[in-house]
Order: C-alpha cells, then structure tokens, then sequence
C-alpha cells in the first residue's frame, strides 16, 4: 500500500488544496463541473510528519510551568514518581520507619495530591515499570504475566501515554471505480481526515444542487408541454420517470464520498484499544453484510467497511487481557498484524456479503500489550509468543512488594486517588487510611511485605466509603473500614463461615478431648478463605498386601503426600504394616476435592495416633508439609488458617516455623489462639499426642530413626508473633 496517489493505481488526485495548508487567494473549493467521474481526493504524502491542527490541541500536554513547549512531551522517568503532598503536609523522618503512613503528616487523605496522569500514579511493580518505559522509547511489545488485579491494564494504559502522539494518522477507504470489491486505503496525518470527508461532501452537495435543479426545469417543460397538448396524465407520466432517473444517479454521486475509518482528530494521546475478549470481527475489522445488493439501492462495499481494534490501535497500544482466550486463527492472524504492520478488513462471516470484499492493506503498526495469569502461556500460539518475546519483553507481575517508608506514602496516596476516581466516596481520616494499609500488610501473606493486588484493595476502599456515604458522613473512620473488611468478604470466605457455622450445629468439629486417629487439618477455600477439615486415620488386617488408601477426592499432590507420609510411617513404625491396609479419610472435603501437601503432617499425625493407639489432643489444628526424612515444610495461606482454627473454637495451632513471620492474623485472634511453630516431625507428635509415657518413648524413637534429635525444649511456649 503506498500513500502516493497514482494514476495507474487508483482515483487521481484532483482538489489537494483542500487538504493542505490553504493560501488566501488560492481556490480550495472544488469545482462540480469537472468530468462526470466525480474523482476523489487523495493527498500527496511526502511521509513527513504533519499537525494536522494536532499540535494546538496538545501543546497543554507538553508544556512546564513556565508555559513553554516541552519538545520532548512527558518524561517517562517520571513514571511511578514520589507521592506529592500539599504545601503544609510534611514528612516526619524521625518517625517514617515505624508509621503506617511513612511518617506523612496528615490528618485525612484530601490533604495529599493526587497526580494528574495516569503514568504517576503506578504503585510498585519496578521491573514491568521499567520495562515499560524501554518498550514505549523503543516501540517493543510487551507480554506481562500475573495475578488479576495487579497493574496489568493500567500499566498498558500509561504506556499509551508515553507513545509519541505527533505521528498519528487518519485512515480512509475509496470506491475503487474498477473493482468495487476492493477499496482502496489512504492515510493522512491526524486531523486531515475531516477535511476531505468535508470537502467531498460539499462537492456532492453542489452537485446535487445542480441536478435537483435541472430535474426540475426539465419536469416544468415537460409539464408545460403536456399541459399544451392536453396530453396531462402522460405528461405527469413523464415528470415521474425524469425524477427517478435524476435520483437513481444522485446515489452515485453520494456513494463516492469516502469512509473515515480511523479518526485522530481529537486524540490527545496515542490510541489505546482494549481488545480483550473481542471476536474476530471487533478485533480484525468486518465487512457488514448488505441485504440490497442490486437494483441501485446497495450500499458500496467502501462505505460498510468496519475497522479492527488493530486499525484503531494505528500509532498506539493494543492491549489485549487473557490473550489465551482468543481463538487459535485470531491468534495467527493477529501474529500476521504484528508482523507486517498492515492487514486488510474482510468480512468476517463465510454467508456474508461483506466476505467477497477485501481491501488494500490498511496500516496497522501498533505496540501490542499482551497479559494474563500464568495459564495463559499454555494455550496462547507459539509463534505469537515468539514474535513477542523476539521484539519485545515478557515481565511477571510481582504480587507483593517491599514494605519501606516510601511505598507506605504511596498506598496512602492509592487511597486518595481512589477516592479522587469515584468521586462519590469521603475521603479517609488517618486512622482509617492506617487499618487499610494494616490490610495490605495482611493480604500480602508476607512478613515486611504489601500486596499490590490493587484492585481488591480498591474494592475495599470503596466498601468502606460506601458505608460512611450511606451514614451521610463526611469522613471515612476506621470503623468504617473494619466493618468494610467483613462486607466486602468473597464468595470463598462466605462460605467458608457458613460451612464453619453448619459444622457447629451437627457437631462436626471437635474441640474438647483426645481421640484415637483423629486430627484437625486446615485448608483454604477459594485465596484467602481458611476451613478446619478433619482427617481420619483407621489401620485395619489386609486380606492382601498392605497398602495405603485415602478417600476425600485427593488431586495429584495430595495424593503424592500421602506416600511421602507413608515412607515415615515404615520407617519408624516397629509393627508389620505390610499385612495391614491404612485407611486415611478427609472428612467432608466437599466437591472440590483436596489439593496441595500442606496437610501432610495431619495425615501423619493420624496414622500414627492409629498405629500405636495414642490419642491425639482435639483443641488444636495444624498445617504444614512434610519431607521424607520428617522435616516440616512452610506452606500457604498460614494467616487464614489460623484465623480459621479461632473461629473453630480451637485453642491451638502448629504452623511451619519458616511460616512463623508470615502471619498476620487481626487483633480480635491473637488471644484467642496459641501459635506454636515447629521444624520436625517429632515436635508435631510431642504437642499433639496425649499419654505422656508412651507419647515421650514414641517421640524419641521417631527422633533417633530420622536423624533430627532436637536438643532444644518443644516450643510449647509459642504465642503470636507480632504481625509488625
């Protein structure tokens, strides 16, 4: 495709003063008595970069505070910058380390400013941010893998920003006079579109003018004549079919006016176009289907001509969110895009009209943000990856940062621009941004460490408004925030509580007591929604060789953990279990089965307690994995199970001790509940089992077989770590 206007290629050009720059005394206006082929315009583009009346509208973007023009546009090493506060609202140094606002002085959040462009308002994520910043100078395409909600089309969008906008273009599609079929594409710079849609329309208007004009003097005479001869009824006759015939080639007229596909004019950054989820038609362009195809009332195939997202995304960012869900031919045809940067528009349905059409390449030179979680990468094309990854970058979205004085200023600035965004919500009292922050800490599973699940913490933010709004409050208090905690909780912990909740009426947990092969486990439900889940152990004689059985709807790691367990169990038990069947039962696993190894040390515990007939200890639960030679192994979502365990009525939980600083379980716990962290296998059984002669001799064999004697006193002491 050229942007060149060539006689042998296509319609020449025939009013180019109306798309240039017009002189006082030149005549711009075009001239309805050329030839009858009404010729379209088409500009001469020397490939030189043109306003198009662009630069005006835009100069505000680039300008500092002096109000000169900034050549260079927005700094991109600005992006993610410091938060900025009010002239007044200081920050403490000398206590910036231990505050939960970075030592920012403020009594509400509508003290601290919140920036203007989207670019400074990124929190975290360093690594995609700079990567960013390389992609956007460089014109790479980026893919960026992680968890939903962390920054993904945000970060897109401000790459958007950072894109040059002076090279953007109009696109336009021409009546190809011989072959309708396909059209032919023309690009000008950005803004100049209008100016031929305009200039057409005025020459068609003229010479619709003219005709509507001698329709009428030949439809006088016509009747004049029959009025002379009495000839009335033919004469009427006559007029009827005149008219017709001058409206049936007005159409041709109207119909060579082109489509202005993609249109810059008012673009004040380079495009972004989110194509998430989009069919081929919305993200490849379209062709619509024309139900009256012949007999002069068709619509010509230029003017149904639709653009793609890719079109639309011309000098700017395509974003494209859980790029797996694309079907594989969008994919390839997508890689296509990529490649040449250009792709004709057809139509996208094999019954339409529209599919005998197919235009001249239309431009299509776009940086491509490619996201999803981490299973996208396992049904996404690989030579779209490849093209991705060979011109450009693939980062992964951290899930949590670091928790310094700074990010802690800036996660009360996210607060404020919350609240700045929806602008229905009060703004949050010191205390209140302080418990969201606390909540960030929490939900971050880490010690010394934030979550930059944005999005779910926004939610909250917006929970906790809502209710001060409701209340007609000016400010939102941290009660309102506490209170938007339990509102705001998922699906998941729903019904983990009401799961909870039905156990206590039948029963189901058992609190009180020591019971035989008996163990309470701790699961999550959903990310962030513990459960107490029982685990039953029974060793019964073989009728055949011994073997291990498990029920519950173990998956594939569980199922690998009960063998890690069993080799413990032979090696340290003195009984002959090769005559003998264990039987290990998740009581009420639910539909979803059972997952992962963190319930390793409750089926150990069980199967001992079975084997040698010691009771296990029902006030307390426990979560961890478990090597084979008995080594406790950290596990996930410590904070949630334990919270689960006090809400259970248990007064004591074994974790991992490499979990110890990963819990960050809320106040209203921590007396509820002991914390007791062990490393050993052999610590687990010293807690749990009951019967202290037999208990003592069982834990020192166990010791003395894996090789892992502990000199140290068992951690019965425990506590709470503080969650700090």
């Amino acid at each position: 495709m050229s942007n060149d206007s060539d006689p042998n290629d296509g319609p020449p050009p025939t009013v180019e003063e109306t798309v240039d720059e017009r002189e006082p005394e030149s005549d711009d206006t075009p001239n309805p008595d050329r030839e009858e082929g009404f010729e379209p315009v088409i500009p001469e583009d020397d490939g030189s970069p043109d306003d198009g009346g662009l630069h005006d509208a835009t100069v505000e973007e680039g300008t500092d505070d002096e109000g000169t023009i900034d050549d260079e546009g927005p700094d991109i090493d600005r992006l993610g910058s410091d938060v900025e506060v009010d002239i007044g609202a200081e920050i403490d140094e000398e206590i910036e380390e231990d505050d939960l606002l970075g030592g920012l002085k403020v009594d509400s959040t509508s003290e601290i400013e919140v920036p203007d462009r989207l670019v400074d308002q990124v929190i975290g994520q360093d690594d995609a941010r700079d990567i960013v910043k390389k992609a956007a100078k460089q014109r790479r395409h980026v893919m960026m893998i992680g968890s939903p909600g962390t920054g993904k089309s945000m970060l897109a969008k401000a790459m958007s920003q950072l894109l040059p906008k002076e090279d953007l273009q109009d696109i336009l599609v021409y009546h190809n006079p011989d072959d309708g079929n396909e059209p032919k594409v023309r690009t000008v710079p950005a803004g100049k579109g209008d100016q031929i849609i305009e200039a057409y329309k005025d020459e068609a208007r003229k010479r619709n003018q003219m005709r509507s004009f001698l329709m009428l003097i030949i439809m006088a005479v016509v009747l004049v004549y029959a009025v002379v001869t009495r000839s009335l009824l033919l004469g009427i006759l006559a007029a009827g079919v005149v008219y017709l015939a001058f409206r049936y080639s007005g159409r041709s007229t109207d119909s060579m006016i082109p489509n202005l596909v993609v249109n810059n004019a008012e673009q004040q950054t380079a495009p972004f176009e989110d194509a998430t989820g989009a069919h081929a038609g919305a993200l490849l362009g379209d062709v619509r289907h024309d139900p009256f195809q012949s007999g002069g009332m068709e619509t010509p195939s230029h003017d149904r001509v639709e653009p793609g997202a890719i079109h639309k995304a011309n000098k700017g960012v395509l974003f494209v969110d859980e790029i797996n869900t694309l079907d594989i031919r969008s994919q390839q045809k997508l890689m296509t895009a990529i490649q040449e940067g250009e792709f004709g528009i057809t139509g996208q349905s094999e019954r339409s009209s529209g599919a005998m059409v197919q235009t001249e390449p239309v431009p299509c030179d776009f940086v491509m943000v490619a996201a999803g979680n981490l299973d996208a990468m396992e049904n996404m094309h690989p030579a779209l990856r490849s093209r991705i990854k060979g011109y450009g970058y693939e980062v992964y979205m951290d899930d949590t940062i670091e928790d310094t004085p700074e990010m802690r200023r800036k996660y009360a600035r996210f607060i404020a621009q919350e609240v700045e965004n929806d602008g229905r919500l009060p703004h949050f009292t010191r205390d209140a941004a302080e418990e969201v922050i606390l909540e960030a800490k929490r939900r971050s599973g880490r010690k010394g460490h934030l979550t930059l699940e944005l999005r779910n913490l926004g939610g909250l933010v917006r929970v906790a408004g809502d209710i001060a709004r409701g209340e007609d409050r000016d400010e939102t208090t941290r009660d309102d925030v506490i209170q938007a905690k339990r509102r705001s909780r998922g699906i998941e912990q729903q019904l983990a509580d009401n799961y909870i909740e039905r156990r206590k009426d039948y029963e189901m947990t058992v609190s009180e007591g020591d019971v035989v092969g008996r163990v309470n486990g701790l699961a999550v439900m959903g990310e962030d929604s513990g459960i107490v889940l029982p685990v039953m152990a029974e060793v019964a004689p073989s009728q055949g060789p011994g073997k291990v059985i498990a029920t519950g709807k173990l998956q594939e790691m569980a199922e690998e953990a009960v063998q890690n367990v069993s080799a413990i169990i032979k090696k340290f038990s003195d009984e002959d279990i090769s005559e003998k069947d264990i039987h290990i039962q998740f009581v009420q696993a639910g539909q979803q089965g059972v997952d992962g190894d963190s319930a390793s040390i409750t089926v150990a515990t069980a199967v001992i307690s079975a084997l040698e007939d010691m009771p296990v200890a029902q006030d307390l639960a426990m979560t961890g994995s478990l090597s084979v030679r008995g080594d406790v192994l950290p596990v996930g979502g410590v904070t949630h199970k334990i919270e689960a365990a006090a809400k259970a009525g248990l007064d004591r939980v074994i974790i991992p001790k490499a979990n110890e600083q990963d819990v960050m379980i809320e106040d209203e716990y921590k007396d509820q509940i002991e914390i007791i962290p062990v490393s050993h296998i052999s610590e687990v059984l010293d807690v749990a089992l009951a019967g202290e002669p037999d208990k003592d001799s069982l834990v020192d064999r166990l010791k003395s077989i894996t090789g892992s004697a502990l000199e140290h006193d068992i951690g019965r002491s425990g506590g709470s770590p503080s969650p700090q």
